[in-house]
C-alpha cells in the first residue's frame, strides 16, 4: 500500500475484497470488453453486412476478441488517453492494439455510454447481489439470538425511560423486523434492474438505422440480444444517451436503508452496553483507551453508526444528480458517480461484515439484566398488586391514591436518598392492602409481566424468517472479516 498518497479507508480498513474486485479498474474494463464481444457478436448474427454484401464481422474477429478479453493493456490505454483525453476510445484503442483484425469493428454504432453505462448497471447489479447475501446473513444470526433468548426478560424502555418488560430475544426481532423491510426493498430494486443497452448518442438508434439500412425487425432484436448476452432479462425501452439517473437514486436509497437499520441497531447495543446488559465482542488483547485502561468500548458498534451516516447522507449524491440532468444527457453525472456508487456499496458492504461480527459475538449479562429488572419491577407490578388488595376487600379508589403515594415516596428514595426501590416494603406495611411481603414477593417474578414477547418470538421466526432463510439457505454460513 502506497504511504506517500491518500487512499480510501473504504479500501483500506472497512470494505471486503469481493466488493472491492466489483469496483475495481479489472473488473470495469473487462466488462467494458465482455460489452464490446457481445456488440459485435449481435452485429454478425444479425447480419451485419458492408456495401459489398459481405459480412462487416467474422468468427474470427470475435474469437481474437475473446482470446484478449481479460488481458488489460494498461499502459497503452493511459498512453493514449494523455493524447486524446477520452478514457473509451483510449481503450478502444487499446483493446484493437491486441486485436488487429478486429480493431476496425470494436464499438461499431455505440457511444460512450454503451459501455460505461451499462457496466455501471452491471456492477451495480452484482454489488446489490452480494449485499443481498450479507443481509440475509445478518438477519440468520439475528434469528439465532433471538430464539436463544426469546423467554429471558428483560427492561423495555420507552423515551429511554423504563417501560413493561419484554425480552431479550423480543427486542431483536424488532431489528430483524428492520432489516426484512430493506430486503423487500431491495429484491425489488434487484428485479427491476435492466441494461441500457445501445441507443446511441440521443437514445434514438440512428447509427444502427443506418448500419442495417433501415431493417427494424433487426435494430429491434439489438438490446434484448446484447441483454440476453450480458445476463439481464431486458433494457431499457427509452433512454437518452445515458440510463436514467434515477436508477441510481433507487439504489442508493435501498443502500441508505440498510444504513439506518443497521444505525438503530448499533445505537440500542451501545446503549445497552452502557447499561452493562450487553457487549459487543472485546478480543483478549483490544485496548479500549490509550488513557483508560479498563474502558470496554463498544469500537465495533460505533463503526457501524460512523458508517451508516455517510451511506445515509451518500444517497442525497444521486437524487441530485438525476435531478439535474438536462435533456438526454450532461456530464456533470460522471464525476460523482464514479464516487457516490462504489463508496456507498463499499461502505454498507463495511457495514453488513461489522453487523455480522457484533451479532456472532455478542454477551448477553443476564444477572444485570435481571437486577435493573428487578429494581424497577416493582412500580410496574403496581396494578397488579392493587387487584390483588382488592380481592381481600379493599377499596380500589382509595387503594389507587394510596399506591400513588407510596409509589411517590419510594421514588424519593432511590433518586435523592440513593437507597434501593423499597416500594414492596412499604406496601407491606400499609394495612389498608392487608398483603405480606412474603405475598408481594411471589408476584415479583419478571415473567409474569412479558405478555405474548415469546410466543411472538415464535411466530415470527416460523412464519416469516424461517421460510425466508430456506429459500435462501444456499447463501448462508459465510464468515466476516474485520480488519482493524
Amino acid at each position: 500500500m502506497a504511504t506517500d498518497k491518500y487512499s480510501s479507508p473504504l479500501s483500506d480498513r472497512y470494505a471486503s475484497e469481493e466488493m472491492q474486485y466489483i469496483f475495481s479498474q479489472d473488473k470495469k474494463f473487462r466488462t467494458w470488453r465482455q460489452l464490446w464481444i457481445a456488440l459485435a457478436q449481435t452485429e454478425m448474427e444479425l447480419g451485419l453486412t458492408g456495401e459489398d454484401g459481405k459480412p462487416v464481422i467474422t468468427q474470427e474477429m470475435i474469437d481474437e476478441m475473446k482470446a484478449n478479453a481479460l488481458d488489460i493493456n494498461y499502459e497503452e490505454a493511459r498512453k493514449r488517453e494523455k493524447e486524446v483525453r477520452h478514457d473509451v476510445m483510449s481503450h478502444v484503442y487499446a483493446y484493437g492494439l491486441q486485436c488487429p483484425k478486429a480493431a476496425g469493428i470494436i464499438h461499431l454504432g455505440a457511444t460512450s455510454c454503451y459501455v460505461g453505462d451499462n457496466t455501471d448497471l452491471i456492477l451495480m447489479a452484482e454489488a446489490l447481489h452480494l449485499v443481498r447475501k450479507k443481509l440475509i446473513n445478518v438477519i440468520d444470526r439475528l434469528a439465532k439470538f433471538a430464539d436463544t433468548y426469546k423467554d429471558m426478560p428483560t427492561l423495555a424502555f420507552t423515551h429511554f425511560q423504563p417501560a413493561q418488560p419484554t425480552t431479550v430475544g423480543k427486542r431483536a426481532t424488532l431489528w430483524m423486523q428492520e432489516f426484512l423491510l430493506d430486503l423487500e426493498d431491495l429484491d425489488h430494486v434487484i428485479g427491476t434492474m435492466k441494461l441500457l443497452g445501445s441507443k446511441g448518442t440521443t437514445g434514438t438508434q440512428a447509427s444502427f438505422q443506418e448500419l442495417f439500412q433501415g431493417d427494424q425487425e433487426k435494430i429491434d432484436q439489438i438490446d434484448p440480444m446484447i441483454a440476453k448476452k450480458m445476463g439481464f432479462s431486458s433494457c431499457y425501452p427509452v433512454s437518452g444517451q445515458t440510463y436514467s439517473r434515477k436508477v441510481d437514486t433507487r439504489v442508493a436509497n435501498v443502500l441508505s436503508g440498510i444504513a439506518a437499520s443497521a444505525h438503530k441497531m448499533s445505537n440500542d447495543i451501545r446503549l445497552l452496553q452502557h447499561l452493562k446488559e450487553v457487549e459487543e465482542p472485546f478480543e483478549k488483547k483490544q485496548i479500549g483507551s490509550s488513557a483508560m485502561a479498563y474502558k470496554r468500548n463498544p469500537m465495533r458498534s460505533e463503526r457501524i453508526a460512523s458508517l451508516a451516516r455517510y451511506v445515509m447522507v451518500d444517497a442525497l449524491n444521486p437524487a441530485i444528480t438525476s435531478a439535474v440532468q438536462w435533456f438526454e444527457r450532461t456530464l456533470d453525472d460522471s464525476a460523482n458517480k464514479r464516487l457516490s456508487i462504489p463508496e456507498g456499496f463499499l461502505a454498507v458492504d463495511g457495514i453488513l461484515d461489522l453487523c455480522l461480527n457484533v451479532v456472532d459475538g455478542l454477551v448477553v449479562y443476564d444477572q444485570v439484566i435481571r437486577k435493573h429488572m428487578m429494581a424497577e419491577l416493582p412500580f410496574m407490578a403496581t396494578e397488579n398488586i392493587m387487584m390483588d388488595a382488592v380481592k381481600k376487600g379493599g377499596d380500589r379508589q382509595k387503594l389507587h391514591e394510596r399506591i400513588r403515594q407510596l409509589s411517590m415516596e419510594a421514588g424519593e428514595n432511590v433518586k435523592i436518598r440513593g437507597q434501593e426501590n423499597n416500594l414492596l416494603e412499604l406496601i407491606a406495611a400499609d394495612p389498608s392492602f392487608q398483603l405480606s411481603l412474603e405475598e408481594l414477593q411471589a408476584g415479583m417474578d419478571p415473567a409474569k409481566y412479558i405478555g405474548r414477547a415469546p410466543r411472538q418470538v415464535e411466530s415470527f421466526l416460523q412464519n416469516v424468517v424461517y421460510p425466508l432463510l430456506e429459500e435462501n439457505k444456499h447463501l448462508l454460513g459465510i464468515q466476516a472479516e474485520i480488519f482493524v
